[in-house]
């Protein structure tokens, strides 16, 4: 926990931002009737009923001091398609960095393994050497800053019936340029000061 809540205290370092990153599913699901538009005194209503179209999953990557983000949308949530967001990251939205900081949660598609599984050796090499990595503590999703971001576009943009894949992605998309358009941070205040006070259980042989 005090390494992750170290980096968030950094500062700003554009050669090596600090990237948060994490993913959620989301159930498709489309109309069996068409919606009643709202009128003058009375909301829009939906049919109770509905039909499950699956899910897809939403990689999430957020740099929380520059007030940018990326959303992807893909069919799953595998090694490789970690790996493929990864590649994204490093040879599309930051190509000139010396390297990613990168935070996320310590599951088993996030490792430098995934990459060697969906690349040549040389391929998943170099972008390996280009990653910082370090990882939320079991237990402690809510240090992940791009938990935070998903639950910003669950609430503005996703609340609501999407049926496919190709409309997520459109919606997610027009979310995240406006978001970055007008470079939405995050403000982080809990520090390893905080959290030696606040959750003192996890210090046992801590004396204040």
């Amino acid at each position: 926990m005090e390494d992750v809540l170290e980096v968030y205290h950094r500062p700003h370092d554009p050669a090596r931002p600090m990237v948060c990153m994490d993913e959620c599913s989301k159930q498709l699901i489309a109309e069996v009737r068409d919606p009643l538009p709202p009128r003058p005194g009375h909301i829009a209503k939906y049919d109770s009923e509905y039909e499950r179209r699956g899910t897809a999953n939403i990689f999430m990557a957020v740099e929380p001091l520059a007030g940018k983000r990326c959303v992807r949308i893909t069919d799953q949530r595998t090694r490789t398609d970690w790996a493929l967001f990864i590649r994204y990251l490093l040879l599309t939205v930051y190509p000139e960095v010396a390297a990613l900081v990168l935070v996320m949660d310590n599951l088993n598609t996030h490792g430098i393994a995934s990459l060697y599984e969906a690349f040549d050796p040389a391929t998943a090499r170099a972008l390996a050497s280009r990653l910082e990595i370090h990882y939320t503590p079991k237990h402690g999703s809510w240090l992940n800053m791009a938990e935070t971001e998903l639950s910003v576009l669950s609430r503005q943009c996703l609340d609501r019936r999407i049926e496919n894949k190709e409309i997520l992605t459109r919606e997610a998309t027009t979310w995240e340029k406006e978001r970055n358009r007008t470079h939405a941070k995050i403000d982080w205040r809990f520090t390893t000061a905080d959290a030696r006070v606040k959750l003192k259980r996890l210090y046992p042989s801590y004396q204040a």
